[in-house]
């Protein structure tokens, strides 16, 4: 097996062969994270060919400091955030002021859902939600940052990582008591 180290320096050198095996080793991993922002396979998979041009493109940027894996992921994820930013005309937009909530975050996935429920749940949220949900939940960016990235108000970001929460419990309940 390639270490990763000689994989990245075989990048920097613009071997095709360690591009190649860079992408086999973590295309997995991006993708998953391209499907969290996507609305079907289709753009996350455009989202992840983007993402590995910017990431090799960029790969001369990498100083050997910290997770090359990290570095990844934030590219990526701001790779998603720019491909939202570029279609945000085209989904719907939700009102969201004065929403309050009074879910219980630490409770809200104490349940028996798998990894892939979990994820359809996610994806079902309308885009807006699911992005900030994502940044937020997921990612573990602050609100500050979210509302930095996606050019909106904190509050904003705060609502809508409110409401993608009630959707998400609302829905879980529902499937809940289909299941018993």
């Amino acid at each position: 097996m390639h270490s990763i180290d000689k994989i990245v320096e075989g990048c920097k050198n613009n071997n095709r062969k360690a591009q190649k095996l860079l992408y086999d080793k973590y295309s997995p991993i991006m993708m998953g994270i391209c499907m969290r922002y996507a609305l079907s396979t289709d753009e996350a998979q455009d989202v992840l060919q983007e993402g590995f041009y910017k990431i090799l493109k960029q790969i001369n940027q990498f100083q050997n400091k910290g997770s090359f894996e990290g570095w990844m992921k934030r590219i990526m994820v701001n790779t998603a955030i720019t491909n939202y930013r570029k279609n945000l005309k085209h989904y719907n937009q939700y009102d969201i002021d004065d929403v309050h909530s009074d879910i219980n975050s630490t409770s809200m996935f104490n349940s028996d859902f798998t990894h892939d429920e979990l994820l359809k749940l996610i994806r079902e949220l309308p885009k807006g939600y699911r992005v900030i949900f994502n940044l937020y939940a997921i990612e573990g960016y602050k609100h500050k940052e979210i509302a930095e990235m996606l050019d909106i108000d904190i509050a904003t970001s705060k609502s809508q990582y409110s409401r993608a929460k009630k959707v998400l419990r609302t829905k879980m309940e529902k499937i809940s008591k289909i299941k018993i």
